[in-house]
Order: structure tokens, then C-alpha cells, then sequence
């Protein structure tokens, strides 16, 4: 008999309040976003995230060892509240043009709140796959929210099929809800290796007696083709 259970909530590391759906800061214009914080930052928040853009976009890229801009990141929480912190944080990122290298250098000795903001920051500064080590990195982390930034806009596009499966059953094996994998449902269509792995997966935890995440049958739906074109009497599509 397989058992059903609902995906853990996410245990690694601090508890962050969940990002609104139309604020997520890997899947919202930078625009946007600072238009969001604009209406809700006020007093000395505002004012200090007005300084820290101006300061990064008049000094971006690298300046010795660390860059003023980078000091900022690590305040950001402090400055502007946690439940702010990540969109502060791409805002920043954004603001300083920072490249491949910079960001590099930020997920290397960031805390890993700082790891995730650049995580959320890849599609907004980096169009090509440059970057997908730093992605690569985070799927190989036991911390849930690094593994859920990973799984954002860019590591949907730029994911390899089989990384991105192997994703995909740790979030279900962790706990990550898969409603953090961008794109999800065009990736899945279709996707008959990832629907295999599903139900290895599934046949693995029934015969060890273990429950199966609802998700998994979320994402398994997926997988199928997409439904045959109708066609009308005189053979073309409808």
C-alpha cells in the first residue's frame, strides 16, 4: 500500500517568510521589484537602500578586496527586515553590473543567505550559461533554500535534462516544494526518463515503508505527452 504525505517544510537554516508569488525576486523584474520595496520600505530602510543602489551603480564591479557594494549585501536583512532581504539583495547585485566573476566571488564567501540572493540574481545579470557552476553547487547542498534558488529561472534554462531530473527527485527526497522548479511543467512534458525515476522512486520509499510526497504525483501528471491535435472531418486541425 503506498502511503501519501505532504513535502516537509524546509528545516536548513534560518526560517525566511515565504516570497509573495508576484514578488519573487528571481522571477520579477528589477524594476519591479525596487517599485515593491519603494511602497513598502519607509523611513530609514528607504533611505538606506537609496544609498546602497546609488553606491553600487557609481562603483560597480571590483574595488580591492571586497567592493562597498558587498559589505551592503551582508546588511541587508539588518537594514531592511529579512522577509525584504533577497529582493534587497538582487537589487544590489543588479545595481553593481555584477559579472560572472563577481558573482562567483560573492557565493564563495557569502553567508548563505548572501548565496541565495545570487542564486536569484543569475537571470537577471547573466544570459548564458557562464554562471551554472554556482547552480551546480547549490543542488549539492543539504540546505533546502539554496537547492529552491537553484531550481529558479536560470537553472530551468540552463539546467542539462539529467541535472535537472536529478534536482527535481531532491526536492522531492528533501522536502522542496516543486512549485520552486521554474518552468516545470514544459520541462517535464513529455519527459519519460524523468517519469521512470518518478516511480523508482515511489516503488523505493513504498518497499521501504516510507510515504510518497504528494508532489511526486504532481510532477509524474506532468510527464505525459501532450494531448493529440484534434483534427475536424476533412483532416486538419480543429
Amino acid at each position: 500500500m503506498i502511503h501519501h504525505r505532504t513535502p516537509a517544510t524546509p528545516t536548513t537554516g534560518h526560517a525566511h517568510p515565504a516570497h509573495h508569488p508576484d514578488h519573487h525576486p528571481a522571477r520579477t523584474a528589477p524594476a519591479d521589484l525596487r517599485r515593491h520595496l519603494d511602497a513598502h520600505l519607509t523611513g530609514a530602510a528607504h533611505a538606506w537602500l537609496g544609498r546602497a543602489l546609488d553606491e553600487a551603480a557609481d562603483q560597480p564591479g571590483s574595488h580591492g578586496p571586497i567592493s562597498a557594494w558587498e559589505s551592503r549585501l551582508a546588511e541587508a536583512g539588518r537594514r531592511c527586515g529579512t522577509e525584504h532581504a533577497d529582493a534587497v539583495r538582487v537589487l544590489i547585485l543588479h545595481a553593481a553590473r555584477a559579472d560572472t566573476d563577481a558573482l562567483t566571488r560573492v557565493y564563495r564567501q557569502g553567508t548563505a543567505d548572501e548565496r541565495r540572493a545570487v542564486l536569484h540574481a543569475l537571470p537577471h545579470l547573466v544570459p548564458g550559461p557562464e554562471a551554472l557552476h554556482l547552480v551546480e553547487d547549490a543542488l549539492r547542498t543539504n540546505d533546502t533554500r539554496l537547492v529552491a534558488a537553484a531550481l529558479g529561472p536560470y537553472g530551468a534554462r540552463h539546467l542539462a535534462p539529467h541535472p535537472w531530473r536529478q534536482a527535481v527527485l531532491k526536492c522531492l527526497f528533501a522536502g522542496v516544494r516543486v512549485d520552486e522548479a521554474a518552468d516545470l511543467a514544459r520541462r517535464a512534458r513529455d519527459d519519460t526518463e524523468l517519469a521512470r525515476m518518478l516511480r523508482a522512486f515511489a516503488e523505493e520509499r513504498t518497499a521501504a515503508g516510507r510515504p510518497v510526497p504528494e508532489d511526486l504525483y504532481r510532477v509524474l501528471a506532468l510527464t505525459a505527452p501532450p494531448p493529440a491535435a484534434e483534427h475536424g472531418l476533412d483532416g486538419e486541425e480543429s
